[in-house]
């Protein structure tokens, strides 16, 4: 699975300065403030993720993902994005990432990802580790779950099992009390490592500078 990293800018609104770049790939679902804008966003962003399809195709998945994406924004999801990519054999392979802002008690990235670590690591099905990032500290935090499939839904039509994996890391903001949460889900485990690699590549350009302050340039 090959990707190319692109400059793509995402930073959250109401919370100190966050931003980061995700690899060629990643389709940005809408997130909007009205129903008006998400279902503008929505059409174009259809036919973007399936440049492919045609008015079929696109006029029922426009209202789902504009769904979506008012979903996503009532449980603070401030970026959202779906990853498409080709494999060697000539396949597709996805995965879904979110980022979210979750406002914390605690203004020490130390002392905040040391509470992470061990409240994660508390339970024996997650798999929490320690991460040094360029930017700081953070915790990552794996899960793999097995879900059934009903008959309705699969091509065989029988039950089937589908294993999903995510993989969660927590980053302190280390210019105020929020931490960052990047989640990464995908039913394509067979490609796992490379996902795990794709986050982690993700996660080195994070960023908690002003990027205005960046290039407004010397004071006179």
């Amino acid at each position: 699975m090959s990707t190319h990293v692109t400059p793509t800018l995402s930073v959250l609104d109401d919370v100190p300065p966050l931003s980061f770049t995700t690899p060629e790939g990643f389709f940005s679902l809408p997130l909007a403030a009205t129903p008006e804008d998400r279902a503008a966003l929505a059409e174009s962003f259809v036919r973007e993720l399936y440049s492919r399809g045609d008015e079929a195709l696109w006029n029922p998945a426009a209202p789902y993902y504009a769904a979506l994406s008012e979903q996503l924004a009532h449980t603070g999801v401030s970026y959202s994005a779906m990853g498409l990519f080709s494999t060697d054999e000539g396949g597709v392979v996805q995965c879904a990432l979110t980022v979210a802002a979750v406002e914390t008690r605690q203004s020490d990235p130390e002392i905040a990802a040391h509470g992470i670590l061990t409240a994660l690591g508390s339970d024996l099905h997650r798999d929490a580790r320690w991460l040094d990032l360029p930017c700081g500290p953070a915790v990552s935090c794996v899960t793999m779950r097995e879900v059934t499939l009903s008959p309705e839904i699969t091509a065989s039509g029988a039950e089937e099992r589908l294993l999903t994996g995510q993989i969660q890391v927590q980053v302190p903001f280390p210019t105020g009390p929020y931490t960052a949460v990047f989640t990464l889900d995908t039913a394509s485990t067979e490609y796992w490592g490379e996902f795990c690699d794709l986050l982690i590549a993700i996660l080195r350009t994070l960023s908690f500078r002003d990027p205005a302050a960046d290039t407004s340039g010397p004071a006179s």
